[in-house]
């Protein structure tokens, strides 16, 4: 299938002002050649007449090439500019697809080939894939990041950094007679080893900051039934996610919506009431609600503001265990303020008052626990693994212990999980299940 000369629509859903059809491989300048009336000037946008093999014509538009391996795939590389009509690219690709050896490409296998002729690593195509799949700036800014090499950098610089600490101690014992080795090299290597994972170690501690920046900051509301929090949820979704009414129990699942908070995705969570219960199915969703108050890096523990019964220890959100932000609701019907139990701030779902106080304060909590989008964070769980099954291997306590051959052998090691971060090794099983994440075209 690598011989194979590949074609899609890489502009995006039809119809549109213009379709960028898109041919990699060998066959790629004999398509041109074939159907363009011949292969234009490397690099240079050229006006063509796009024909089929009876001679027909399909369009007038502009067609580039790129000659390998200077091309974004490393293989010849040939441009179609088209109308968009979906009728004109449908003529396009019948007529390229007709031709000897010409198919129609598979989700990812652009980018897979280009990190097949090594026109880029294992974390830049995950980076490419996360900018496709951005939704917000902070994700946008991290995935420019990475696909820009931030993270391939940070990697081969710990990788070179083990060899040369490799590269000491295998001189000591290969050459320990010779007069510009050190005498006490192992000493230094372990001080070297040492400082190295102290850097892989913040690296991890980071993890968390990445997965909320591809994934989202978890907001949980929390609180016994009728607190309003369905309303809550819909107030701050600005629409009817969730189903609002009267009758204790509504909610028996948690619900979900996805925010936009000043950059950084937010994924607000509606839960079943906090309440003892008979009722089976109820039971179920309110241990889903402890479950995802357990999961989320912030619980509103939401009040009834009308409410004068006592609350209770759930209600406030005292047996959570992540952050709590306790919110009044209700507050346009607030009972006098000595009745009022201990709060946060006040809203009003019904009429709007403190709503935008509160996204304010989701999104100052969000951005903190971001940080900088750009910096280089462990992004996905592949990262987070391999880089701490390379730190085990340097800090194993009886690294100082062992002979210079083993511990060179443990460097050695170490540099190779760090090489599956970039693809250099021991990827092979993970490849395909990677670039399907991308569109067909890309």
């Amino acid at each position: 299938m690598e011989e194979d000369t590949i074609v899609a629509l890489s502009s995006g859903a039809l119809p549109a002002g213009i379709a960028v059809l898109r041919i990699s491989g060998p066959g790629a300048a004999p398509a041109m050649a074939a159907l363009a009336g011949g292969v234009p000037e490397p690099r240079r946008a050229s006006l063509r007449t796009f024909r089929d093999a009876s001679g027909g014509t399909i369009d007038c538009g502009l067609a580039l090439f790129f000659p390998a391996p200077h091309s974004v795939t490393g293989e010849d590389l040939a441009e179609w500019h088209l109308h968009g009509g979906r009728a004109v690219v449908a003529a396009a690709l019948g007529a390229l697809t007709a031709l000897p050896g010409l198919r129609l490409a598979e989700a990812g296998e652009f980018t897979r080939r280009a990190f097949d002729n090594g026109r880029i690593d294992l974390t830049e195509a995950e980076g490419l894939a996360d900018l496709l799949a951005a939704e917000t700036e902070g994700q946008r800014r991290q995935a420019v990041a990475q696909a820009g090499g931030a993270l391939r950098a940070l990697y081969e610089g710990w990788m070179r950094r083990l060899v040369r600490l490799r590269a000491l101690l295998e001189a000591e014992f290969d050459f320990s007679d010779e007069g510009d080795v050190g005498d006490d090299v192992a000493a230094g290597v372990i001080e070297g080893v040492a400082a190295l994972a102290g850097e892989m170690a913040v690296h991890l501690q980071s993890a968390r900051r990445g997965e909320i920046l591809r994934e989202g900051f978890r907001v949980v509301i929390a609180g016994p039934p009728n607190a309003g929090k369905s309303s809550l949820l819909n107030a701050l979704a600005r629409r009817d996610a969730a189903i609002v009414s009267a009758v204790p129990g509504t909610t028996r699942d948690v619900i979900e919506v996805s925010l936009d908070l000043g950059g950084v995705p937010v994924r607000l969570a509606d839960t079943a009431g906090l309440r003892a219960t008979s009722d089976t199915v109820e039971a179920i969703g309110i241990e889903r609600a402890r479950r995802a108050m357990a999961e989320a890096d912030l619980v509103i523990a939401l009040l009834d503001g009308s409410d004068t019964s006592p609350a209770t220890e759930a209600t406030h959100g005292e047996t959570a265990t992540s952050p709590v932000l306790c919110v009044l609701g209700k507050a346009d019907l607030l009972l006098p303020a000595a009745a009022l139990p201990a709060h946060d701030l006040a809203v009003s779902s019904a009429t709007g008052e403190g709503i935008e106080r509160l996204v304010a304060i989701l999104a100052a909590r969000a951005a903190e626990t971001v940080g900088d989008p750009a910096a280089v964070l462990p992004a996905r769980l592949r990262h987070r693994e391999i880089v701490a099954d390379a730190l085990g291997l340097l800090t194993d306590p009886a690294l100082s212990r062992l002979p210079p051959e083993l511990v060179a052998e443990a460097l050695r090691r170490a540099g190779d999980r760090l090489g599956a971060l970039t693809g250099r090794v021991g990827v092979e099983d993970l490849l395909d299940v990677i670039f399907s994440e991308f569109c067909i075209g890309k």
